[in-house]
């Protein structure tokens, strides 16, 4: 099973301005993060995802393509350019990124979840406590 990763979607106002960012790279192939140091697990890593966290809450995933020195002494966080909803699933705050095994990992929300990272947290966990989305 791959290891995972989260980090908190810092200056994004809200999962739809998370997902227009990851998709604004999509001519470039991948989106990247910057971080100062590649995680020591990386290669653990190998098909797992980037989780994350708005509002105190898991709201998306991006699969991870990779890592990579970004020539200024920091390694960059190689992304697809996409944003899978997830069940919203109660996270704290962090900073930088943590680790997340895949047992702990919140599943994914069906192909019906359309427009989902619109709808306020708490109303799209009790639609999804209630198996609806």
């Amino acid at each position: 099973m791959p290891l995972n990763m989260t980090k908190i979607a810092f200056r994004s106002e809200s999962p739809a301005t998370l997902r227009r960012w990851l998709e604004s790279h999509a001519n470039l192939g991948e989106a990247r993060l910057t971080t100062r140091y590649k995680p020591k697990r990386f290669e653990e890593m190998s098909g797992g995802s980037l989780f994350w966290i708005h509002q105190k809450k898991f709201v998306g995933r991006s699969p991870l393509i990779g890592f990579m020195d970004n020539g200024e002494g920091r390694q960059w966080i190689r992304l697809e350019p996409k944003l899978i909803a997830v069940q919203p699933t109660p996270r704290r705050a962090h900073q930088g990124w943590r680790y997340l095994e895949e047992a702990d990992a919140p599943a994914d929300l069906g192909e019906g979840a359309e427009g989902a990272e619109e709808m306020p947290a708490e109303m799209l966990g009790e639609l999804a406590n209630l198996g609806l989305v």
